[in-house]
């Protein structure tokens, strides 16, 4: 490990978001930050000259010229500067798709709030019922955490039905309740009104977005907020499918036995219905 990489890893938690984006390509692009002048540097990490300046200054260098002299001397030395190399070498799409990924999932897990993710478990756990919202591009991913969810515990819908509107589903919802609203870029209109809607019937919302949907976090009760980066046209959730096996897991955690049990009894129907083959 070397010292730039223990420098961002020690000091991450108090770095802006601009600055944590920077470390987040450094971590994922190890091998390559060597080739990269500053501008360089702030273009592929989607922030400003100036910010990675500010960042590599806080750390204690001089200028990003020193931290290009630091790892050329480690390469020099013969010391590896990643711990694993990536996967996919090159400049294929293929490459480039995997580095991305990677980047993505490496970007939302150390952002990661520790304490804010103990109580969305919790609330989920204690919570009377789960209504899952997504709509548009969203409602695959809310489709997946509702199925994950219901394996490991009971009252957890998916909202709207089809043909109902969102009125029609919110109005049974209570304080002891919890909704989990995804709401990933392009955005319906009626997310901000819904949202409003549900903090002010105290409703605890987990907001599941990507980064700069900042004008939502006010009308959440804790934000999850994943990169959608891609280096095509369209927009990645493999960050977002990966959060809700992990939000299902974490509860199955707190709730083993209740869970266990469920899952048990989901089981016993699936052979009794004959609705599953057999592995």
């Amino acid at each position: 490990m070397t010292q730039i990489d223990e420098r961002l890893r020690s000091r991450y938690s108090t770095l802006s978001g601009q600055e944590q984006r920077i470390a987040d390509f450094i971590f994922t692009h190890f091998d390559d930050v060597i080739g990269y002048n500053s501008a360089e540097l702030a273009r592929l990490s989607g922030v400003s000259k100036a910010t990675v300046s500010r960042l590599f200054k806080r750390l204690g260098y001089a200028s990003y010229r020193d931290v290009r002299e630091e790892l050329r001397t480690l390469r020099q030395s013969g010391m590896p500067l990643a711990e694993s190399r990536d996967a996919v070498q090159g400049n294929t799409l293929l490459a480039r798709h995997y580095k991305q990924e990677m980047a993505n999932l490496a970007q939302w897990i150390n952002r990661v709030d520790p304490a804010q993710f103990g109580a969305i478990i919790d609330a989920l756990l204690r919570a009377r019922q789960v209504a899952i919202i997504g709509l548009r591009n969203s409602y695959p991913v809310a489709l997946h955490l509702r199925q994950q969810l219901m394996q490991v515990r009971a009252q957890v819908a998916l909202l709207a039905q089809p043909g109902q509107t969102l009125s029609e589903e919110i109005a049974d919802l209570e304080p002891q309740d919890v909704a989990v609203v995804v709401a990933f870029r392009r955005r319906p209109r009626v997310i901000q009104p819904l949202l409003a809607q549900l903090q002010a019937r105290q409703i605890p919302v987990v907001l599941i977005c990507e980064p700069q949907a900042n004008g939502l976090f006010p009308f959440a009760t804790w934000s999850l907020c994943l990169p959608l980066d891609s280096v095509s046209a369209f927009d990645s959730y493999s960050a977002a499918m990966s959060l809700a096996g992990l939000l299902s897991n974490a509860l199955l955690h707190e709730m083993l036995q209740q869970g266990r049990q469920r899952i048990h009894q989901i089981a016993d129907l699936y052979t009794h219905l004959d609705e599953l083959e057999q592995r």
